[in-house]
């Protein structure tokens, strides 16, 4: 039968723990270009809430 080496610290054990029950975080479309992208963040094109509001190279 297999022994432990070390005891396991209460940190690690908790980190362990905290880390079963994430889950993906919440997805919006946006309005005018159709793209998903995470609530409140800017889309991959640099829309947000219909507007563009950061240049990005495909601009260029």
């Amino acid at each position: 039968m297999a022994v432990q080496q070390n005891k396991k610290s209460t940190n690690k054990r908790g980190n362990h723990r905290a880390h079963d029950f994430l889950t993906n975080p919440p997805t919006a479309i946006e309005a005018t270009t159709g793209e998903v992208h995470r609530r409140h963040h800017i889309s991959p094109t640099g829309f947000y809430r219909g507007k563009k509001v950061i240049a990005t190279k495909a601009d260029e």
